[in-house]
């Protein structure tokens, strides 16, 4: 019976070890890494600062980084143009490095406005020798001017030849 007891429990404890729970995880007991307050100023003030590990804060602020390894923030500011900053560990000698420099300053340049929009060339039409599709209309005569002779506007006719004699009278009745 103990024999029997014995192979169940150790079977179950098999089983546990794939299936830990993560109150049981020993990672809680690994330190965690060395964190460092950073201070991050902006001229001018207002900027967005963003570090890699996903922790943001508005300028003048201040940020809690791991110091372990070197990293690159970046500052932004809507109308200026966006700047990064490098930051690195440095070894104290004594206790965990802390990182440089502190603060960071930044001066945001203005950004340039944006393009005038251009405004589209339009081409010329190239004439086909056919009329264009509405004639303009002719301006009206008005009262204080003459009508023009109605021979200028119509092809002139020859005038007829001078006749030597005089045109018969009709008859009488």
């Amino acid at each position: 019976m103990y024999r029997v007891i014995a192979i169940v429990g150790g079977g179950l404890a098999l089983a546990a070890c794939s299936s830990t729970p993560d109150w049981m995880n020993l990672d809680a007991l690994k330190p965690a890494p060395a964190m460092d307050t950073v201070r991050f100023e902006s001229t001018p003030p207002g900027a967005d600062v963003k570090a890699p590990n996903g922790q943001t804060c508005r300028t003048p602020c201040a940020l809690a980084l791991p110091s372990n390894s070197p990293m690159t923030v970046t500052f932004a500011l809507n109308g200026y143009l966006p700047e990064s900053a490098d930051i690195e560990p440095v070894s104290t000698g004594i206790g965990p490095p802390s990182l440089r420099p502190n603060p960071v300053e930044v001066e945001l340049s203005p950004a340039p406005p944006p393009p005038k929009p251009v405004k589209p060339v339009r081409k010329k039409k190239v004439s086909t020798g056919k009329p264009p599709a509405k004639p303009k209309p002719k301006p009206k005569p008005s009262a204080t001017r003459a009508p023009a002779p109605a021979a200028a506007t119509t092809m002139q006719q020859p005038a007829p030849a001078p006749v030597p004699w005089p045109a018969t009278p009709p008859p009488r009745q």
